[in-house]
């Protein structure tokens, strides 16, 4: 009997907050740490395999084939990437979003098969932006959800009606989701409006939510150009440091093996 691997959904419903930034960085900074990761690209944009140098093909298998084929589906999609010990599952571009009336357990399904418990102990699912079938299946796999936000007098409401979500998925589908985490990325302390927005959000969701912040630093905008996670791509840089930091700290907040 195989242990499930610890599922991480990265998410918010604002475009423009590093949310695929921060799933490639975080997994391959997880990955770096020794934990067998894999990352799955359920955003249709099909940018977090991008950021890993594996572009979507229609011609391939992809993530939103469990949709069509069945939960077993997932598993031939998995593909290698440059970095050792992190796989990804491509996202299908092309792929209509499901209605309604779709499995909110399929893609928990597909993450509970034998040829993923045996070989990962982490798995990141990159979500979409909207509020539909891929979102809710992406929490009701999940057991932790990271929110990435950019310090702005918007961000709070955002987390808010997310929290709503969060807190309906747990009751009604997914009893395992237990925890969230709020990420300040493109934080800069020097700037009076951020520390303010990061104290707002450590007052109104609790100190132990919030977890350091990543500076801006375009070399990660520079890494993602040439599908690369930061580590690789720019091992000095502010951005490593970051997000190195951040896995270490999801890691020992999480109890991640």
């Amino acid at each position: 009997m195989f242990a499930s691997p610890f599922i991480i959904a990265v998410a918010n419903r604002k475009g423009g907050t590093g949310k695929t930034t921060t799933a490639v960085n975080l997994a391959a900074g997880l990955a770096r740490s020794g934990s067998a990761t894999l990352l799955v690209d359920f955003d249709t944009q099909g940018h977090a395999g991008l950021g890993l140098g594996i572009p979507p093909n229609k011609h391939a298998a992809c993530a939103h084939d469990i949709f069509t084929r069945g939960p077993g589906a997932l598993t031939e999609a998995i593909r290698p990437t440059a970095l050792a010990l992190l796989d990804v599952v491509p996202a299908d571009s092309l792929f209509e979003h499901p209605g309604e009336q779709t499995d909110p357990l399929l893609l928990a399904t597909a993450l509970k098969e034998k040829s993923v418990c045996s070989r990962y102990r982490v798995v990141v699912i990159d979500t979409p932006p909207s509020l539909d079938a891929l979102l809710i299946n992406a929490l009701s796999a999940a057991h932790g959800v990271v929110i990435p936000f950019v310090p702005h007098p918007l961000a709070a409401e955002g987390v808010r009606q997310f929290a709503r979500l969060f807190f309906r998925i747990r009751m009604v589908t997914n009893p395992n989701l237990r925890i969230l985490a709020l990420a300040p990325v493109q934080a800069n302390l020097t700037i009076v409006l951020h520390r303010q927005i990061i104290d707002q959000m450590r007052q109104q969701f609790g100190a132990e939510r919030l977890t350091g912040f990543i500076r801006p630093d375009i070399k990660l905008a520079e890494a993602f150009a040439v599908g690369k996670p930061i580590f690789e791509y720019a091992p000095q840089s502010r951005g490593s440091q970051d997000y190195g930091a951040f896995a270490q700290e999801l890691r020992r907040l999480w109890s991640i093996g």
